[in-house]
């Protein structure tokens, strides 16, 4: 195994054990990965605590599904992470986890509104929704492939939460922005009506990062 290949996987390992420990996810919930090139996956396994994940325990699965490494079943959502990839190939990277709020809004019909902050709009833009399909089907990777082609994140109904990037940094930073943007929402109701970003600030923003 090649330097990049031992340092990608040592990489997956670490931002699983990070949702692990920011409770993004339960010990055996959610799963991670990233391309080690174009075709190649490097995806944290099933059947394991991902509390204690390490870089040997990563496995290593070609864009068409063809198991390369591993010493662990490959995660149940395999296919899914490799139908979002080979939707978009400007994806470099890949988070699915369960947080408990931005879950709240993948079970209830309300929408998730991520324009309380400029930060949360910046960083995530639209949530796009992808319908309910059974965990570790065909359904479930078509429905969040084509859902990941209108946005960095998609709510899965009744399920979770998945963010692409382009690197490992930036999915895993969406995920917790997604928390906090849902958490903010879910508290501010609280206190009453919320100010939120009209679609002139919002428009500021889009310029301000180039879109």
């Amino acid at each position: 195994m090649d330097n990049e290949t031992h340092l990608i996987k040592s990489q997956v390992a670490q931002y699983m054990r990070r949702l692990y420990e920011r409770r993004l996810s339960s010990c055996t919930s959610g799963n991670v990965s990233a391309r080690v090139h174009q075709s190649l996956i490097a995806i944290t396994p099933s059947q394991s605590d991902k509390a204690i994940l390490q870089g040997d325990d990563i496995g290593l699965v070609s864009l068409s599904g063809k198991i390369v490494d591993s010493s662990l079943p490959l995660s149940m959502e395999t296919e899914m992470h490799l139908a979002v990839y080979r939707a978009r190939p400007d994806v470099q990277a890949i988070v699915h986890a369960h947080p408990v709020f931005a879950t709240c809004f993948a079970v209830s019909q309300e929408p998730l509104d991520v324009s309380l902050t400029g930060e949360s709009y910046a960083v995530l833009g639209e949530p796009v929704m992808a319908p309910y399909a059974l965990m570790g089907s065909q359904g479930l990777a078509a429905n969040v492939a084509q859902a990941a082609q209108k946005g960095q994140v998609v709510l899965m109904q009744n399920h979770g939460v998945l963010t692409v990037g382009k690197d490992l940094f930036q999915a895993y930073d969406r995920m917790e922005i997604i928390e906090f943007a849902a958490k903010l929402q879910l508290m501010t109701k609280f206190l009453g009506e919320a100010r939120h970003l009209t679609e002139e600030e919002k428009q500021a923003i889009r310029v301000l990062l180039g879109d």
